[in-house]
């Protein structure tokens, strides 16, 4: 895995008093060779892609997807200002670029939220395009945000099979949507307002394949630093099974501004207690570049 930093990282206060602390990794897993998964953690854009399409051709459709939503200018300036239409212009670009370098034989699935503020106050901006996921954690609530482009989701939603038989039916891994491949390349977006202490999560399906929401969501409320959180997440697909690429990334919002336009707070986490809240150096991390001596994660 190679990474390089995508900007510089700040507390940032872009007028609503917000602030973000996130963590994040990525691993190859214990039965692949490559990881093709690739992801994107820079205030204000987070967000991974999890490749598809054969030996290295994975690898090469997720690192254009995220180098495509890096040339964002809010990437620059981290300015809290993309709306969906602008991420799906910059999606298209993703789509059609790599239907040129691989000839529409690789593909990647996308997921993940944008910070983004409209009239003074903070939103999420959710995105998802394939079978890679968003959670949020809010007010004690743990849900799944996207909703999954695959064939047993279909057949979840159709009522022909339970959500638990969807967890081991054989075409679990069938997309039905993706960048790169395919007919179907639009994003579905979810815009959520920022609550205070809210965590997102968001994941390959490397995670979701070997970890049950309920087991997600027991460390998402009991693991304080949003890297602590991650590095169990990802310690615990390996442990259990660790067959595909395991991607994650945990964002946590702070002194959020109420409607009266006053920050709220809220009571920290036991395991925050005794160390602030610090964000990591963003980055940008592509699977299809060579692996540089700076790497601070990947195999395992």
């Amino acid at each position: 895995m190679n990474s390089q930093p995508a900007s510089d990282p700040a507390d940032a206060d872009h007028g609503t008093g917000l602030s973000l602390s996130y963590g994040y990794g990525t691993d190859r897993g214990l039965r692949r060779e490559l990881n093709e998964d690739s992801f994107i953690a820079s205030d204000p854009v987070f967000a991974v892609a999890d490749g598809m399409g054969g030996h290295e051709a994975g690898e090469i459709a997720s690192g254009m997807c995220v180098r495509a939503l890096a040339a964002m200018p809010q990437l620059a300036t981290g300015e809290r200002s993309v709306t969906a239409a602008v991420l799906q212009q910059y999606l298209l670009r993703a789509d059609s670029s790599i239907r040129e370098v691989t000839g529409a034989r690789a593909g990647t699935t996308l997921t993940g939220a944008v910070v983004v503020e409209q009239m003074g106050m903070p939103y999420w901006l959710v995105m998802n395009i394939g079978d890679s996921r968003t959670y949020r954690l809010s007010q004690g609530h743990f849900e799944q945000v996207s909703v999954d482009h695959s064939e047993v989701q279909e057949l979840v939603d159709a009522g022909e099979i339970t959500p638990e038989q969807a967890t081991v039916h054989p075409r679990r891994h069938v997309v039905t949507r993706a960048l790169g491949t395919g007919d179907e390349t639009e994003a579905d977006y979810w815009l959520l307002p920022v609550e205070e202490g809210d965590r997102i999560m968001v994941c390959s399906d490397g995670l979701n394949g070997e970890l049950t929401d309920e087991h997600i969501s027991r460390i998402l409320s009991t693991v304080g630093h949003p890297q602590d959180a991650v590095d169990a997440l990802i310690q615990a697909a390996l442990r259990n099974g660790g067959r595909d690429n395991v991607t994650v990334i945990v964002v946590d919002a702070r002194n959020v501004m109420n409607d009266g336009g006053l920050a709220t707070t809220a009571p920290r986490r036991a395991a925050d207690a005794a160390e602030e809240d610090t964000l990591p150096r963003a980055r940008i991390v592509d699977a299809s570049r060579p692996a540089g001596p700076d790497d601070e994660r990947g195999e395992r």
